[in-house]
């Protein structure tokens, strides 16, 4: 009796208050990592006008590397989350913090465009990892009733390193040129400090590496196509693949589009207007990560899912045949708020689909597959820019937002609440 009215006490606390400080760490952990990841990734992209110009780069060579980038991240993805189902969450996130930071900075020395290849296919390796062993840390160390508000902050962060990456390239181009902006690339390197002093690996995570047999495979990437889980690793695979492919193929390439002129079907603004546009777009964009684990904790993840996507498809067609900096300014944190809040759903929906002996395999294969063939979106993009301008070409990312929500209605089913097992 005493122990279920203690229950009901826990229970009628505001939600933050039900939270303990090990599972503030956790989230303080896969937060920053996320956000800076953001911020070396989204370098590339603010820099990517001057780097045309003095590697003498066309659009499509710009898209291609950053094509690269995100095929690297999905192989890294995977490997990332099989080390983190078989030696620790916590370890697997501060070995991907170190890689994507170092070989961020690394690009600063590139003289040619063959050498900034490999050095972004190596941050990519990094970048992917970082997603899956911190989605796996949290939505292991959270409460069923609050995951989705906890990826929603996490997923947050990355309209915060994005929102950064501007910040940081609009100080420090002028004064260090565009190799400046990537030396500043190591910063996140120093977070793997806070992270090993004092983030734990999740109780779930523990209990079953003390409680496994030997026989027992950790992390088997042939698990998850095993016919319990193979219709999520499908499903999975599919919405990651719509989402990724709209979100890079616009996100990668916006930044780009602001900064080219008039004349060349682009907005025209200095770098000044374009680091405050962004900013100011990034911050619908934080709105919207933090808004859909509200939502998906209160009405559910598919309807949320399906506002998301549907709007986004939406607005991404008003947006790119905008060229006044005013509409441009006013529509930019409503594409940025629904174009980018969905990814909040992925690591609840798929924590909540695997189970703990090959979920951050599942999430992570799910995700970086998704974005292995999503990455073709940059280049696609940048090709079609080249004969229609880049406003037009972001068109061909709403069609796959499209896709996105016709898939969670048909397909996904409602796991708000479930209890991971």
């Amino acid at each position: 009796m005493a122990q279920v009215e203690m229950n009901r006490s826990v229970q009628t606390r505001p939600w933050f208050r039900q939270i303990t400080p090990a599972q503030w760490q956790a989230l303080l952990a896969s937060s920053l990592g996320w956000m800076l990841d953001a911020m070396d990734v989204m370098l590339y992209s603010m820099v990517l006008v001057y780097l045309m110009s003095d590697l003498h780069m066309d659009k499509s060579m710009g898209g291609f590397l950053a094509t690269l980038t995100l095929l690297s991240s999905a192989l890294g993805g995977l490997i990332f989350g099989i080390l983190a189902d078989k030696f620790g969450r916590t370890r697997s996130l501060m070995i991907s913090i170190i890689v994507y930071s170092v070989f961020t900075a690394l690009c600063g020395f590139s003289q040619t465009v063959t050498q900034l290849a490999i050095l972004r296919t190596f941050l990519g390796l990094g970048m992917g990892g970082e997603w899956v062993a911190g989605a796996a840390l949290i939505t292991e160390s959270w409460p069923a009733e609050h995951r989705g508000k906890a990826m929603g902050i996490v997923q947050g962060s990355w309209a915060i390193g994005y929102a950064l990456a501007a910040v940081v390239s609009g100080l420090l181009i002028p004064l260090f040129g565009w190799r400046g902006v990537f030396f500043f690339g190591i910063v996140p390197a120093l977070v793997t400090f806070l992270i090993r002093k004092g983030t734990k690996e999740p109780e779930i995570w523990e209990a079953r590496k003390n409680t496994r047999s030997d026989t027992e495979k950790e992390g088997s990437v042939i698990k998850i196509f095993d016919r319990k889980v193979v219709r999520w690793t499908i499903l999975g695979s599919a919405l990651s693949i719509c989402a990724q492919f709209g979100y890079w193929g616009l996100f990668t390439w916006i930044p780009s589009y602001l900064a080219t002129s008039v004349s060349q079907g682009g907005a025209g603004l200095s770098i000044v207007k374009q680091t405050g546009w962004i900013v100011i777009m990034q911050v619908g964009a934080w709105l919207g990560y933090v808004a859909f684990g509200l939502l998906a904790d209160k009405i559910g993840r598919k309807a949320t899912f399906i506002l998301f996507f549907g709007l986004a498809a939406i607005l991404v067609p008003f947006y790119g045949f905008t060229h006044d900096a005013t509409r441009l300014l006013l529509l930019g944190p409503l594409v940025a708020f629904f174009g980018s809040g969905y990814f909040s759903g992925f690591g609840a929906v798929l924590a909540e689909l695997f189970p703990t002996s090959i979920r951050a395999t599942g999430q992570g294969f799910c995700y970086n597959f998704g974005r292995a063939l999503a990455a073709t979106a940059p280049f696609i993009v940048g090709t079609l820019a080249k004969s229609m301008g880049l406003g037009a070409a972001f068109s061909i990312t709403a069609i796959s937002f499209g896709i996105a929500a016709i898939l969670v209605i048909l397909f996904l089913p409602e796991t708000k609440g479930r209890e991971l097992t």
